[in-house]
This record gives C-alpha cells, sequence and structure tokens, in this order.
C-alpha cells in the first residue's frame, strides 16, 4: 500500500470522528441551541454545550485509547482475540480503583490504584499464556478467564464488605459509563492516556518485527523482552486512566482493529492511530446513543451494556473463525 493511501485513510477517519463528536453534541433530553451558545457566553446553551462537549472529548479519549491497546495486544500476541477487557486487564484496573474508593483515597490516588492493578493481571495474562506453551487462541482465553476470575471475585468480595452506601460509590467503575466530568479530569486523562498510546505507538516498528515471531525479531536485533515489558507498561497507563473514570466498556479493543486492519493493512505505525481514530468514533457514537435511547427508556442504560451487545457475538465469532483456522 502506497504512502498517500493510507494517510488520505486516516484523514477519512479523522473527518468521520469530527461529523460523529458533532452529532453526538446535538443528541440529549436538552436540545440547546448552537447559535444562543455562540452568541451568548452566560446562556444555559452555552453551559450544557459545555457540560456535553466535556463528555463528547471523554468518550472520544477512552475510545481511542482502549482502541489503540487492542490493536497492540493483537500485534503483541499476534492473535486477533487480544483485547483488555477479553484479557481481564480492564478487570484488573477496576479492581485497583474500587479498592481506592473504598479506602477512601482522593481521585488523585484512583488512577494510580488502577494502573496497578491492570500491571498486575497483565503479568498474570502473560504467564498464564506462556505456561501453556505457545501463546495461540486457547491459551489467550485461559489467560482471560484465569485474571477475570480473579478480579471477579476481588470485587464480589470488596462490595459485599462494606456497606451499600459506599459501594454506590464504586458502582460507575463496574457499569462503564460516560459522564459529563470537569475538564480538568477530563484533560488528566488525555495526558495520561494519550502518553501510554504515544509510547505504544512509538513501539509500532517493534511490533511489526514481533509479527515475524519472537525469534525472527530477536535475529533482527530486537531486545524482545523490553518491547514486551514497554508495550504491557503503556497498555496498562492508557486502560487505567480510562477505568478509573470511565469504568468497565468492553470490547472496543476487539472490534476496532479487527476492521481497522483489513482497512489500512498491518502496519502499526498505521495501524494504532487508525484504531485510536476509529475506537473513539464508535465509543462517541454509542454514547449519543445511549442518550438518545433516553427519550424512550427514560433511563440512559450504560454504554459498556451497548459495547458489549456488539461485541459478545463479535467474540465468538472471531473464536470460531480462530479455531477454523487453527
Amino acid at each position: 500500500m502506497g504512502t498517500q493511501r493510507p494517510v488520505a485513510r486516516l484523514a477519512l477517519l479523522a473527518a468521520v470522528l469530527l461529523a460523529a463528536m458533532g452529532l453526538s453534541l446535538g443528541v440529549g433530553a436538552a436540545h440547546p441551541s448552537f447559535a444562543r451558545a455562540w452568541s451568548d457566553p452566560d446562556s444555559y446553551d452555552r453551559a450544557l454545550l459545555g457540560a456535553r462537549l466535556c463528555r463528547v472529548l471523554l468518550g472520544a479519549i477512552a475510545g481511542a485509547s482502549l482502541a489503540a491497546v487492542g490493536a497492540g495486544f493483537q500485534g503483541l500476541f499476534r492473535n486477533p482475540l487480544g483485547d483488555p477487557y477479553a484479557l481481564g486487564v480492564s478487570g484488573g484496573a477496576a479492581l485497583g480503583a474500587t479498592i481506592a474508593v473504598l479506602a477512601g483515597f482522593g481521585l488523585a490516588v484512583v488512577p494510580a490504584a488502577a494502573f496497578a492493578g491492570a500491571v498486575g493481571s497483565t503479568a498474570v495474562v502473560l504467564l498464564t499464556a506462556r505456561a501453556s506453551g505457545r501463546v495461540g487462541a486457547e491459551s489467550l482465553l485461559l489467560a482471560g478467564m484465569v485474571s477475570n476470575a480473579v478480579t471477579n471475585a476481588g470485587l464480589a468480595l470488596l462490595r459485599s464488605s462494606v456497606q451499600n452506601s459506599r459501594t454506590q460509590e464504586t458502582l460507575t467503575i463496574l457499569l462503564g459509563t460516560i459522564t459529563e466530568e470537569p475538564i480538568e479530569r477530563v484533560a488528566g486523562v488525555a495526558v495520561t492516556a494519550g502518553f501510554g498510546v504515544l509510547v505504544l505507538w512509538g513501539h509500532a516498528k517493534a511490533l511489526n518485527l514481533l509479527a515475524l515471531g519472537e525469534d525472527g525479531a530477536a535475529s533482527l536485533g530486537l531486545s524482545v523482552r523490553r518491547a514486551e515489558r514497554a508495550v504491557f507498561l503503556a497498555s496498562s497507563l492508557a486502560v487505567a486512566s480510562v477505568v478509573s473514570v470511565c469504568g468497565l466498556i468492553p470490547f472496543v479493543g476487539l472490534i476496532v482493529p479487527n476492521y481497522a486492519r483489513s482497512w489500512v493493512g498491518g502496519d502499526h505505525r498505521v495501524l494504532i492511530p487508525a484504531c485510536a481514530l476509529g475506537g473513539a468514533t464508535l465509543l462517541v457514537l454509542a454514547d449519543a446513543m445511549a442518550r438518545g435511547l433516553f427519550l424512550v427508556l427514560h433511563t440512559e442504560p450504560p454504554v459498556g451494556a451497548l459495547t458489549a451487545l456488539v461485541g459478545g457475538p463479535f467474540f465468538l465469532l472471531l473464536l470460531r473463525k480462530s479455531r477454523v483456522e487453527g
């Protein structure tokens, strides 16, 4: 594929994202006037659109981060089932964040605790997958099942051992929601998650070499273990930043990379930014749909439930395909 075609396709993905964000700003129970918001800085419309813009930006950041991490995991494991949610990395981040919230720590500590949980779950995934002899579909599933079982047990134990009023504080972590957060918190997520994604993108060449297998990559001069650690830590940072604010949002990192790879190719220098743009678009539209459903259901479903409805069947199809090919 020539240089111009990937650049044109990335530009098209960026344009689609901007259109999705503009559409999302107008969706909700209230319908603000863009003209009034522009002309009157003190109007209700300006305040509403400002809060909704923070929500849209948070959704875009979360979707971009999860999809980019999914691409990194799939490249690292050389397996299309690599996904931070299915592998239990998101669950580990949720466990760490829940411990910090229930312990009464401030918002500044919650992302750090989520990062520690994500790193722990990533280590479990790696050790379990390697113990099976090869990092195939079955070993990844086993690793994800072990990690998810441990984190789910930990979450259940924590929630059952504290007062009901305290458990409500952790509900959003488990449901997966995009909410109107203050711009300072959105900026914090953008900085930490963005740094993780940039580090991941910086290792795109290493991920390309790993497609040849560990022995092939090592023969070309790649320090395989160092590259693995960098990808794991960068991915854990991005996932933890998102989970600490938005909670568990399933399968974005599974769906987007598989479609993006078929459109822009397997070169991670192009694939990772394509996944970031596609993931941002997907989650912005999913959140807009959740807000739109409020007009029908009179309650707003968690965005994580919507992505799970789409991602669950997609995961089973990929699993079946990998078994047939295997």
